[in-house]
């Protein structure tokens, strides 16, 4: 490899770092939603369905800038696959690529968010991440599958849980 394209990929590779480092720092200075109690819209005044997309939405939202937050690189949001699976978000976390769903709830009354991640959602994340490591000719890196919980109540700070290494692939030899 010539001096010339070594000194572009150090390059690229600090501008990446520093891209990444600035992203989580402007997170924890400026971005304060995750510290802010939390109105939410009149339900009444929605269209069926508009509420749930709404509670999805935020807390997807929520999971990016938490993620950001604590070092993670956001590669992608709401990734589908064309035949089928799904993934809500796609980020690296130091070494490791990391498929991410999101459950966003508005009360425990159900139980945890995470206990909605149920074994034919995992399939459905395990297709989506499948498809994603398949448009990369399947790289050899680690990775792994971590659900995001986000629990919004009004009038209070939103409440987001990281579980990493929530689930594993029932394939020996994928993921970590």
């Amino acid at each position: 490899m010539s001096a010339t394209r070594q000194i572009q990929l150090l390059t690229q590779s600090f501008l990446e770092r520093f891209r990444d480092r600035l992203s989580g720092w402007f997170c924890e200075k400026w971005d304060t939603e995750l510290e802010e109690e939390f109105d939410f819209p009149d339900r009444t005044t929605m269209e069926r369905g508009e509420w749930n997309r709404w509670v999805g939405e935020t807390g997807e939202r929520l999971s990016a800038k938490y993620l950001r937050m604590k070092g993670c690189r956001i590669l992608y949001r709401n990734y589908r696959a064309r035949g089928g699976g799904e993934v809500d978000i796609v980020c690296r976390d130091g070494n490791f690529l990391v498929f991410t769903e999101v459950k966003t709830r508005t009360s425990l009354d159900y139980g945890r968010p995470s206990q909605a991640v149920n074994e034919a959602k995992q399939k459905l994340i395990i297709r989506g991440a499948n498809a994603w490591l398949r448009s990369l000719n399947f790289p050899e890196i680690a990775f792994r599958f971590d659900v995001v919980e986000v629990i919004l109540q009004d009038r209070k700070k939103p409440d987001v849980t990281w579980i990493q290494d929530s689930f594993a692939t029932p394939q020996v030899g994928l993921g970590q």
